[in-house]
């Protein structure tokens, strides 16, 4: 009998009797499973309810209160009413409670607490006063009073931080809110894109890692209203409107992807554009891009100011009466196009008097695109010859009366050459390449609400049209296709959107 196991009694009670306890308290959880529902949904409600309070400002807390216990008193007077309001909450708590596993997510784990709490105290140098009897931020303190709401990635990096700060920082001034982005952007890990949302009422900022902007999408003909131009794509929180466009080297599957649309005509509140950036930025694509669309409907003159012949697949197409690079071929159409622009004023102003249709050719816009304009300005005065942007001033200033739009692309150091009326009229503006925040904010106005890209490849920037807010851009990709370095996926859909050469140039 020796080598056969003797089977131990005492080992097979304890294993029976674990099963039975088992076995209970699967039994005890399935009947207890509403009551562990019912708690779990006041655990969260009571957590929204804090959150809330803390949102609320503190001049709106005493009327909160005071319709709070109206609300109470109310109730308790009706008849069945503290039965009835039992009842409520215990449904509201029941579907507030429903999906632990989601519950369970919102808790920081060991790594993430660790992480949140450095940023509390990276914070707190910034966020706190001297003089305040109870601050808000303390060495030491209960950092989870400040954090409402976060979300982590796989790697533990934050991609979602809402936090309070005290009403007295002053979240209104640019330079102070810089270096809260400046400290939360090296914290919460460099490479990433976050968007800032100050809540000046509530006094709440909320940080999101953005993901990278689509830098696959190519020139094609883009479904739009007229008036409308696409200068480029943004993320899904900038616009609520999305476009289809097709993506990489998918020739019939379209993605809908969130565009940057620029409205034009007589009815614009930004009837001009200005691009600025650095050389290789991606301004000439943009113009590119911009010229593309116009030609569908809409006469096109180039006036090509580097002289580098980044426009000549456009010579002799229909619609471009003339795409000039030297400085008496600028002059000569810009001089043009200001008489072209007072002929249609005339002609519109006499449609208006004896009530007749305006005219076609009145209607079909005409789009005027100058790239580099200071460097026309600096060859013209050294030859003691008129400036070119002072051209621009007639079409500019009636230029959206007249159906004339002027879209101007100039480097970012240059600014300064620029003419006071280009300056000025042209109040839809585009910076593309890498800039600083100082920069962007000189030229846009506002400074950026994003952190710069990690990568700033050609045509990525910001947009902003007039007076709302600050878009991130990424232009399609619009080579010139008389380049040989282009992809030639790239340079085929240029030419697939280049209209046909006109009889007067195939004469």
């Amino acid at each position: 009998m020796t080598g056969v196991p003797v089977p131990n009694a005492g080992s097979a009670r304890y294993d029976r009797g674990r099963g039975l306890l088992r076995a209970a308290a699967d039994h005890t959880t399935d009947v207890l499973y509403p009551l562990i529902v019912i708690g779990r949904g006041l655990r969260r409600l009571t957590a929204a309810g804090r959150r809330r309070w803390a949102r609320t400002p503190r001049d709106r807390r005493g009327p909160a209160l005071l319709l709070a216990a109206a609300g109470v008193a109310a109730t308790a007077l009706l008849p069945h009413g503290p039965l009835l309001a039992v009842a409520a909450l215990t449904a509201a708590a029941a579907w507030a409670g429903r999906g632990g596993t989601a519950a369970g997510k919102a808790v920081p784990g060991e790594a993430e607490a660790e992480r949140l709490r450095t940023l509390y105290e990276a914070l707190v140098p910034y966020f706190r006063a001297e003089d305040d009897p109870d601050p808000l931020y303390a060495h030491g303190g209960d950092w989870e009073a400040v954090f409402l709401g976060h979300a982590f990635d796989d790697t533990g990096r934050p991609v979602l931080l809402e936090l309070r700060y005290p009403p007295y920082f002053p979240d209104g001034e640019p330079e102070f809110r810089a270096r809260i982005e400046q400290v939360l952007h090296a914290k919460c890990g460099r490479g990433r894109e976050y968007l800032f949302d100050w809540d000046e009422e509530g006094n709440v900022l909320a940080l999101t890692a953005l993901p990278p902007l689509p830098d696959d999408i190519r020139a094609q003909r883009f479904v739009t209203a007229p008036g409308e131009t696409v200068l480029g794509f943004t993320g899904p929180e900038s616009v609520r409107r999305t476009l289809p466009a097709v993506r990489g080297d998918a020739l019939e599957d379209a993605a809908d992807v969130p565009p940057v649309l620029w409205r034009t005509g007589p009815r614009s509140a930004e009837p001009h554009l200005i691009a600025l950036g650095r050389p290789g930025s991606g301004t000439t694509t943009l113009l590119r891009s911009i010229a593309l669309q116009a030609l569908r409907d809409g006469d096109v003159l180039v006036v090509d100011g580097s002289g580098g012949g980044e426009y000549a697949c456009l010579a002799g197409r229909r619609g471009v009466p003339a795409v000039e690079c030297g400085l008496s071929g600028a002059l000569a159409v810009l001089e043009w196009a200001v008489h072209e622009t007072e002929r249609r004023l005339l002609s519109l102003h006499e449609a208006r008097r004896t009530g007749h249709p305006v005219p076609e050719d009145v209607r079909r816009r005409l789009w005027i695109l100058v790239d580099r304009p200071a460097a026309l300005s600096q060859l013209a005065a050294s030859e003691g010859r008129p400036d070119p942007q002072e051209l621009l001033r007639v079409p500019l200033r009636h230029g959206r009366a007249a159906q004339v739009t002027v879209v101007v692309a100039d480097h970012l150091d240059g600014v300064d050459s620029l003419d006071g009326t280009v300056r000025t009229q042209t109040r839809a503006r585009v910076v593309l390449g890498p800039a600083t925040p100082e920069e962007t904010a000189a030229v846009l106005g506002v400074p950026p609400p994003t952190t710069p890209p990690p990568e700033v490849p050609p045509g990525r920037g910001y947009a902003r049209l007039g007076h709302g807010p600050v878009h991130r851009l990424q232009v399609p990709a619009t080579p010139d296709p008389c380049d040989e370095e282009c992809a030639e996926a790239d340079r085929l859909a240029v030419l697939a959107l280049l209209p046909e050469p006109s009889s007067v140039a195939g004469a």
